[in-house]
């Protein structure tokens, strides 16, 4: 039964010391779960448009410009510790003697899909921040749909990677949490108990596939962030999140977590019903960049979307980061060497940039 994929549970009571069993989790079927979900996302969307969710003096002004720095990868098994590591250096951040949390994506495990994050790439940031001198490297996940964490990292083979390097994995759906207050309110929530192992480190790098997302038209920086909201608490697969509004959660974990730089594995993307039915589609970039909304914003473009029609780029743009292109500068390659028109499911393609 390991292979099968978990049930959707609403989780009762979520209190920090409830984390480690103390939930009491209650099955739906997935057809009420999901009609459930969508009807929360309108609702909650709406209503917190009615007044600006957080407040202005807690966050600095936004850049004049954002650098993202595209980088021409053909396949996996081109150098990609030297390719991120320059990335690193290009974009003046530091690593040395500080702890990094590496988060990648990892949703679920089907042979021959592209859903993950590649082990490749999260071994070669492991790899990039230890050569750049970091105390520790720590790569944490918490997927939101497979609860065995352990046959994941057996199967995408990371914990291979991982053990060669004597790099250690969190389980962050089981990492003891600390409730912290939420630095902007889309959800309408006060707070939220995180684990501690994010929370402690000094530089959280997030790691995502890019892919289109059937509820949030795309998965990239900000959405990966998903995946340290702790399961043990709030349930699978992170029901808190979709109910108070997808769109909503994303800005309000990327304005607490405050990644310090996005890696974005677009060596291979998917395209469709993404996140996980899709298609591959291979696009041949990794897209860096400190500014997760730069990132996004980016990476939307280069698969054919416009970042104007995605709420929660809209939203973040307004005070956590760039998202219009006049104010990103692009380096590395030219953007206008990764553009796609990525196929879309019907009913997202009111978010494809016109023409595209």
């Amino acid at each position: 039964m390991r292979n099968r994929p978990s049930e959707p549970y609403v989780a009762q009571g979520s209190s920090p010391g409830e984390a480690r069993g103390g939930v009491s989790l209650v099955p739906i079927t997935r057809r009420d779960f999901l009609s459930a979900a969508t009807a929360a996302v309108i609702a909650a969307g709406t209503a917190c448009r009615r007044r600006r969710p957080w407040n202005a003096a807690d966050f600095p002004p936004l850049p004049a410009t954002s650098d993202v720095l595209l980088l021409a990868a053909s396949s996996y098994d081109a150098d990609l510790s030297d390719v991120i590591g320059r990335g690193i250096r290009e974009l003046g951040l530091s690593v040395a003697g500080k702890r990094v949390l590496l988060k990648p994506n990892m949703v679920e495990y089907e042979r021959g899909t592209i859903i993950n994050t590649h082990p490749l790439v999260v071994a070669a940031a492991a790899q990039a921040a230890l050569r750049a001198g970091a105390r520790e490297v720590v790569v944490g996940e918490g997927p939101g749909h497979r609860r065995d964490t352990e046959y994941l990292l057996t199967a995408t083979g990371l914990h291979e990677h991982l053990r060669d390097m004597k790099v250690r994995f969190v389980d962050l759906n089981l990492d003891d949490v600390r409730r912290v207050p939420l630095r902007s309110r889309f959800m309408d929530l006060p707070d939220l108990a995180l684990p501690v192992s994010v929370l402690d480190a000094d530089v959280v790098v997030s790691l995502p596939k890019l892919k289109t997302h059937h509820w949030a038209g795309m998965t990239c920086g900000m959405k990966n962030l998903f995946g340290v909201v702790p399961g043990a608490v709030y349930g699978w697969p992170k029901n808190v999140l979709h109910f108070a509004g997808i769109a909503n959660a994303i800005v309000d974990l990327a304005a607490t977590i405050r990644p310090s730089l996005v890696i974005a594995d677009a060596i291979v993307a998917m395209e469709g019903d993404g996140p996980i039915m899709g298609k591959a589609r291979a696009t041949g970039f990794l897209a860096m960049g400190r500014d997760p909304v730069a990132v996004d914003a980016t990476c939307a473009r280069a698969i054919g979307l416009d970042p104007a029609r995605l709420q929660y780029l809209v939203d973040a743009a307004e005070f956590l980061g760039n998202a219009d292109e006049r104010r990103i500068r692009h380096r590395g390659e030219r953007a206008d060497r990764f553009r796609f028109s990525f196929e879309l499911i019907e009913s997202m393609r009111g978010l494809r940039a016109q023409g595209g």
